[in-house]
């Protein structure tokens, strides 16, 4: 069986931890049994293996996305990550020709596509084993995943199902985000909540890639991913499909989209350096700078704090929060790569055609940045910890603690983590971009 995981999001809702290269997925605010610390694709991956559902992980996710997961996940999953932002249908499709042309799938393998974020339990897998069963018996082409409603919500898709002896029941009819009332009634015909998990054949959904885009191979499909149309899944094949099915699921389910629903799971009240009066109530605080936070006399409030920004929220408000922060501007502060991760600490114009950025950048062992060079600015960097190497236009030397490497502009220049490597990078000119880069080959 081959699992697929969308990962996407634009990161906006649990600003201002999370920013446009790190979406609400990636951020370690769950704890495990073991008090450690992890991610939403940590969790979920790591449900899976526990559920053992024997399964290929390959994630389907956009390019600003991809370093995050290969930091968290390292390599033991494939990565499938679309040129331009199309919705959910181009990504499925995408992703499917990877398994059927790279991954060499056989048109009767099974593919179960869910989200990367639910916060669920391991009966959640045994369902997908199930929808999987189903499609390997031919109960229908498409089998979704239907969760039991606890409330008639208008955020969800519904799925209503036509009377059946079994558990697995044809589908009748889907409602998009129905409003209060109409969700009502909806329940009283026992309509389920779609859950965004579908199960397929990998031919099935190739049958359907090969009406918009006839191609010999996933580089071709690749180059030509425009041609899909900008829709969702549930639009372009659930709700068109003549053969579907849903199976039920009614254990813990959750979104953890907002602060106020977010704050529901975490363990701790406090998590980073935070000091907590003693007169606060239902009150949550995530402190990600080294300054210290310190609250009290707080009730249903949530405090985040990130180089990104400070939010102070009442939870009730949370859900508020994304239409203010579309009028912010500001470029990720913090981000991950599949290198490590990068802090800007300051960003500074001097003069209005001289800027200073600064950053802390930390290594792990054993990886580097690419060989680069860059036509704006110069770049100081002063190590702080660990060890490793410098090359400086194909010159290399060892370097550690209280060493300085200087970095013109038009110059070839690159560092390998032998230790975990931190440094401060100071880049001086204008203008300060990413794209302001020029990779080459190196061979370590």
């Amino acid at each position: 069986m081959q699992l697929i995981f969308l990962s996407g999001g634009s990161g906006k809702r649990l600003w201002p931890l999370s920013n446009n290269a790190r979406s609400k997925q990636f951020l370690p605010l769950l704890e495990t049994e073991d008090g450690k610390m992890e991610s939403m694709v940590q969790r979920v991956v790591r449900q899976s293996k526990e559920a053992q559902l024997d399964a290929q992980i390959t994630f389907a996710t956009n390019a600003a996305q991809r370093d995050s997961i290969i930091n968290q996940l390292g390599t033991e999953v494939d990565i499938v990550a679309e040129p331009e932002r199309r919705d959910t249908f181009p990504a499925i499709a995408l992703a499917a020709s990877y398994l059927h042309f790279v991954k060499k799938c056989d048109d009767c393998e099974t593919v179960v596509v869910m989200p990367s974020d639910p916060y669920t339990e391991l009966g959640y897998f045994e369902t997908i084993k199930k929808m999987a069963r189903e499609v390997e018996k031919n109960t229908a082409d498409l089998v979704l995943m239907g969760i039991t409603p606890t409330y008639p919500s208008e955020k969800y898709g519904y799925i209503v199902p036509k009377p059946a002896n079994s558990d697995v029941r044809p589908v009748a009819r889907f409602t998009e985000k129905p409003t209060v009332a109409l969700a009502q009634e909806l329940l009283k015909e026992g309509a389920l909540w779609n859950g965004g998990v579908f199960a397929f054949k990998v031919g099935y959904i190739m049958n359907i890639v090969r009406q918009y885009i006839q191609a010999s191979s996933f580089e071709e499909t690749y180059s030509r991913y425009s041609d899909f149309p900008k829709i969702s899944f549930d639009y372009e094949v659930a709700e068109k499909a003549n053969s579907v099915a849903v199976v039920p699921y009614c254990g813990k389910w959750k979104d953890l989209g907002t602060w106020n629903t977010l704050t529901e799971e975490l363990g701790r009240h406090a998590i980073g350096n935070v000091l907590m009066g003693d007169a606060n109530e239902n009150t949550h605080v995530i402190n990600e700078m080294d300054v210290p936070v310190f609250c009290n006399g707080l009730k249903d409030v949530v405090v985040a704090a990130s180089p990104d920004g400070i939010l102070v929220c009442a939870k009730e408000k949370s859900e508020t929060i994304k239409k203010y922060v579309d009028n912010l501007s500001l470029r990720p502060m913090y981000e991950e790569r599949r290198w490590g991760t990068y802090k800007v600490l300051s960003d500074i114009e001097y003069q209005p055609t001289e800027r200073a950025l600064t950053k802390t950048i930390t290594l792990k062992a054993g990886k580097n940045i690419s060989y680069q060079l860059h036509h704006h600015r110069d770049e100081v960097w002063t190590v702080v910890d660990g060890k490793g190497v410098f090359v400086l236009d194909g010159e290399q030397r060892q370097i550690q603690r209280g060493d300085v490497c200087v970095i013109r502009k038009e110059h070839l220049h690159a560092i390998k983590a032998e230790t975990e490597l931190t440094f401060i990078e100071v880049q001086l000119g204008n203008p300060l971009i990413e794209e302001d880069i020029e990779r080459f080959d190196y061979k370590w």
